[in-house]
């Protein structure tokens, strides 16, 4: 297996939601358009490529000197466990710099996963939920 990984490439929609349904990830895969105006308006967004196949994706939004929301990172299920997440997250983290912060809201069944990685967790975060 030999993944490169970019930060100069936008997937195509039908990858993304290939990434997304094989991930476990809950995202509206259902709704093409969403998920291309969610990577539309997305400041970074870190690949996986086997290849030419996606394997995986993490995307962001930031003000590039304070804060960043990492809001989706997904990993084909057949990758998974194969080191892919934690690289999407050093490159986000790589790219955006040392004053920057990186915050993401964890799955649950994913919880577990980023203290492993390195990440602190917290517990003084609040949300308003979408509606749609």
């Amino acid at each position: 297996m030999n993944i490169t990984y970019r930060l100069d490439i936008t997937p195509a929609t039908s990858a993304v939601i290939e990434v997304y349904d094989s991930s476990g990830i809950n995202r509206p895969t259902n709704d093409e358009a969403r998920i291309a105006k969610m990577y539309a308006n997305s400041d970074v967004v870190a690949t996986a490529w086997d290849d030419e196949v996606l394997v995986g994706v993490a995307r962001s939004v930031t003000d590039y000197c304070y804060c960043c929301y990492l809001s989706d990172l997904a990993v084909r299920s057949d990758y998974q466990n194969a080191g892919i997440g934690k690289k999407l997250i050093a490159l986000t983290k790589e790219h955006l710099g040392d004053e920057c912060m990186l915050l993401l809201v964890a799955a649950p069944s994913a919880a577990n996963y980023y203290p492993k990685i390195g990440m602190d967790r917290i517990s003084d975060a609040f949300t308003i939920k979408r509606k749609v």
